[in-house]
């Protein structure tokens, strides 16, 4: 039987916490570490309903992208979010642990996850980091070149449908070859992206940014930040069966933690 240093430590040899940015929290958040792990729930966020959610599938250990706590706490009562996450966590013997930056610059990592979704070949970091292969972003080109308009349904169909949808900036009828992805927040990335891809797929882009930035340069597609980084949660739970499935059950949360729930147009 595994436990949950054996899960951590398999998360830590592929996604290294000294590769996180400093301002980051990585790694086990509750938890002991000798306890046994039967079943793993992967998911992208710690959200209240996916710690419930593992309470009814009898998960020993949860697993996420996005922290629970990113700044510095004082304490963990149960009158604050993060602190009722941690007291029915560990009432049910639950424990947690999460995989953000560092699993952002791995590879693979989210950014490759995305890149494999949306079916770039031949990919490398946008800004490399470490390791010639690791680093921030990614840029590959599609296996057969397609009009902005194509590509733009083929991420909408590819991705996780949200209440945003996907925007998208330029001419539709651009022809698209080599493609950057960045999974959640990108806007950092835009500069060298622009000047390497014909399009750059990301999340969050800041309105100044996308209305300053020259057309001609790349097209732009903005998705749901939850979107871009959901292929990872598939992965990183495909890669935990493959290498502890003979001891540990992993599942992947059926629940929807993108905070957006409706999207409202005005009629023409």
């Amino acid at each position: 039987m595994a436990n949950v240093f054996d899960v951590c430590d398999l998360l830590d040899r592929h996604f290294p916490p000294d590769t996180a940015e400093a301002w980051d929290s990585v790694g086990l958040i509750c938890g002991d570490p000798a306890a046994t792990v039967s079943r793993v729930l992967f998911a992208l966020d710690p959200t209240m309903e996916v710690i419930h959610e593992a309470i009814e599938v009898r998960a020993d250990l949860v697993v996420t992208h996005h922290p629970l706590f990113l700044t510095g706490v004082h304490g963990v009562s149960r009158d604050t979010l993060g602190g009722r996450v941690v007291h029915d966590a560990i009432s049910h013997g639950i424990a947690l642990f999460n995989a953000h930056t560092n699993a952002d610059h791995a590879n693979p990592g989210v950014s490759d996850a995305l890149a494999h979704t949306l079916g770039l070949v031949e990919c490398a970091p946008i800004e490399p980091g470490v390791t010639p292969v690791t680093g921030a972003g990614r840029i590959g080109r599609l296996p057969k070149t397609l009009t902005l308009a194509q590509f733009a349904e083929q991420v909408a169909e590819s991705l996780p449908s949200t209440a945003g949808g996907i925007r998208v900036a330029g001419d539709p009828n651009r022809v698209i070859d080599m493609v950057a992805v960045c999974g959640g927040s990108g806007d950092f990335l835009l500069p060298l992206a622009a000047a390497l891809a014909d399009v750059y797929v990301t999340s969050d882009l800041k309105y100044h940014r996308v209305l300053d930035h020259r057309q001609g340069e790349c097209a732009l597609i903005d998705a749901s930040h939850f979107a871009t980084e959901w292929p990872w949660v598939l992965a990183v739970a495909a890669l935990v069966h493959s290498e502890l499935g003979s001891s540990v059950s992993t599942l992947v949360s059926a629940v929807r933690t993108d905070p957006w729930t409706g999207h409202y147009s005005s009629r023409d």
